[in-house]
């Protein structure tokens, strides 16, 4: 698993590690059943605290992305509850799309990156 931190981004370290588990299971680098590696390996292999990885673990279980199994540590396991995933995709694009809004980003625009980025998980 190959995860990269940028420690001078306004980025907390945890959204970091659950941003780029979640496009690695959009790219396949992950796929439903692999295992992650354990929470004290992760934090050794890239240099930050348990703790952290920890908390990118906790809010990927709770956002239905991976289960705790207690033999195998955290595995990727996607709970596709569609109609919860609808309306906090629809939160988060209201916020993007405003503030697309703000620096005269147009509508042509904006679903043209949509296509570029979506093609790139097909």
């Amino acid at each position: 698993m190959i995860i990269e931190i940028d420690f001078n981004s306004d980025e907390a370290l945890y959204l970091q590690v659950r941003n780029q588990i979640i496009l690695g299971i959009a790219t396949a680098q992950y796929r439903e059943g692999d295992s992650l590696p354990s929470v004290r390996q992760l934090a050794e292999d890239i240099g930050i605290n348990m703790h952290t990885v920890n908390k990118a673990y906790t809010v990927l279980r709770q956002e239905g992305y991976v289960k705790v199994d207690r033999r195998k540590g955290a595995v990727i396991a996607l709970d596709v509850d569609s109609m919860q995933a609808r309306e906090e995709l629809k939160r988060e694009l209201k916020v993007i799309l405003a503030r697309s809004f703000c620096k005269n980003i147009s509508v042509g625009e904006i679903h043209g990156l949509i296509d570029e980025i979506y093609g790139e998980y097909t």
